[in-house]
């Protein structure tokens, strides 16, 4: 989105005022992490430093024996996990022919394809454009950030749609009043990823973790369990702090460090919106509410055919949940052919064909690197040196001889260090909760309590793990505005958040425990 073209920057920001330490320490950062090579040859050295590592550990006999949740069957079973060599005759085999089967069972590529359908279409009408503009009149300069960080937040319940929409749309709409669009992809980055795990409403995600949690719950006690909206009461009071916190770093401290933007497309800020456009919105608003009036006939009903078929959750292992993306791509493009038609910028089906091809066509680079990711972690995950990392930093926290709050920190912090090799929210929770959830219900930790904590260790590092699916996807939306942007250059943006993350949000979640304030419902 967004595909307003720059003119080359340097990594020298032009400051209005004195460097700070911070703002030199973050200049330093993103030079050094700019002269990494590019993401492609990044992670073709990972996979030759994860064969040959994981053949050494294999050497060793490399093994951990643990209880984990077997998500298929809600069941706690002793696992013994061994290292396995990639050099071996049957690593070798799986690295030769699993090539495809890897990258089709890696899910953000076919996410952005899909998702790029329908946003392609929005885009290249004009409709994107036009809400942008319709935001920064309605909105009040100072609440811009509030507003786009708070969005962010709450994106977490369509999935990954935050990342594909959002932030290239923050940006732009920074660009469009006169502010560094970088930003403004910063500020919605941290809220889309680094408060991923939280949100005032219940997600897909918190079916999941609640009943590994209720499984881990009844190793120690069968007849205790949690409900879906057990962290509903912290989760609210997380996103509102969270979404200020955020929005405060951005504006005081990620813009001044950018300074004034001075690329091509800033001298369009402020433009109104056209009579064209105007009507072009009436249209788009018609596209959308037909065609939400369509999907909720197809998901609210009892026995409607995007309920669970067999528990009739509307939310829980949904098909409507399940395949939000779809939705959301298909609403995009109602919406987007339905601008165009008012607009003008759309005469027949045959321009809305072309813009989709166009969308897709500009994913290329994309897709090639999506796919060394997936090789990478295909075969990562195969080694089980993730698994083995994990028990063992758990198992030395255990160990350690902490008190429960001490321990319920320590926890975050240790779920914070993993997340930048494991970052799937589901896997390492499946690892964790048997740990953890007897072993403080035992100092007098709720249950609540410890899932409240793993969704705070969770979050944070997902805005500076390159092992995040979209973080690739994230720099490739900051080359569109800094053509000499890279991993070092997003990696600087959201280091601030992250330390003040890590900072404000365990201090919340100590107050909380010490206090006795509910968890949820």
């Amino acid at each position: 989105m967004a595909h307003a073209h720059a003119g080359s920057m340097d990594l020298t920001h032009t400051y209005p005022h004195e460097k700070t330490g911070l703002e030199r320490f973050l200049d330093t950062v993103e030079r050094v992490g700019n002269k990494v090579p590019h993401p492609v040859v990044i992670f073709w050295v990972l996979i030759a430093l994860v064969i040959v590592l994981s053949h050494i550990f294999y050497l060793m006999g490399a093994s951990v024996t643990f209880q984990a949740i077997n998500p298929e069957t809600d069941k706690a079973e002793e696992i013994t996990s061994s290292v396995r060599s990639l050099l071996t005759a049957d690593g070798v085999r799986f690295m030769y022919a699993d090539v495809v089967r890897n990258f089709m069972a890696f899910t953000a590529t076919g996410v952005i394809i899909i998702a790029m359908l329908g946003v392609g279409v929005a885009e290249s009408a004009g409709l994107v454009k036009a809400l942008i503009r319709k935001l920064v009149v309605i909105a009040p300069p100072a609440a811009l950030t509030y507003i786009l960080v708070g969005i962010g937040v709450l994106s977490s319940i369509a999935a990954d749609a935050g990342y594909l929409v959002l932030i290239p749309l923050a940006a732009a709409a920074y660009l469009s009043v006169g502010r560094h669009p970088l930003a403004g992809l910063a500020a919605s980055f941290a809220g889309v990823a680094a408060v991923f795990s939280v949100n005032i409403f219940i997600k897909p995600l918190d079916g999941i973790l609640t009943e590994i949690t209720n499984d881990a719950i009844h190793l120690l006690d069968p007849t205790k369990s949690i409900s879906l909206s057990a962290n509903l009461w912290f989760s609210g009071a997380s996103v509102i702090l969270l979404t200020i916190v955020v929005s405060l770093i951005s504006d005081r401290i990620i813009e001044p460090r950018l300074g004034p933007y001075r690329g091509e497309g800033a001298a369009d800020a402020g433009a109104e919106v056209t009579a064209e456009e105007s009507r072009g919105l009436k249209y788009a608003l018609w596209g959308t509410l037909i065609t939400l009036a369509f999907f909720l006939l197809l998901w609210l009903p009892p026995g409607a055919p995007l309920r669970n078929p067999e528990t009739g959750s509307a939310i829980t292992d949904s098909p409507f949940m399940n395949g939000l993306i779809v939705f959301i791509s298909f609403l995009f493009l109602v919406a987007g052919a339905a601008y165009g038609k008012g607009a003008g910028t759309i005469k027949s089906s045959l321009d809305v064909t072309k813009m989709m091809e166009k969308a897709i066509a500009g994913l290329g680079g994309l897709i090639f690197l999506l796919f060394v990711i997936s090789q990478f972690n295909a075969l990562f995950t195969y080694t089980n040196m993730a698994t083995i990392a994990a028990v063992g930093l758990g198992d030395w926290l255990e160990t350690a001889g902490l008190g429960a709050l001490p321990l319920l920190i320590g926890f975050i912090f240790v779920v914070g260090v993993l997340d930048l090799i494991m970052t799937g929210a589901i896997p390492k929770w499946a690892i964790f909760a048997p740990i953890f959830v007897p072993l403080l219900m035992r100092l007098n930790v709720t249950p609540e309590a410890v899932l409240a904590a793993y969704r705070v260790g969770d979050s944070p590092i997902n805005a500076v793990t390159p092992l995040n699916a979209y973080f690739a996807l994230i720099v490739s939306f900051a080359r569109v505005y800094q053509k000499d942007a890279g991993v070092g250059t997003v990696i600087a943006l959201m280091l601030p958040y992250v330390v003040a993350l890590f900072i404000v949000w365990p201090i919340l979640l100590a107050v909380w425990h010490l206090l006795g304030l509910p968890w949820g419902i």
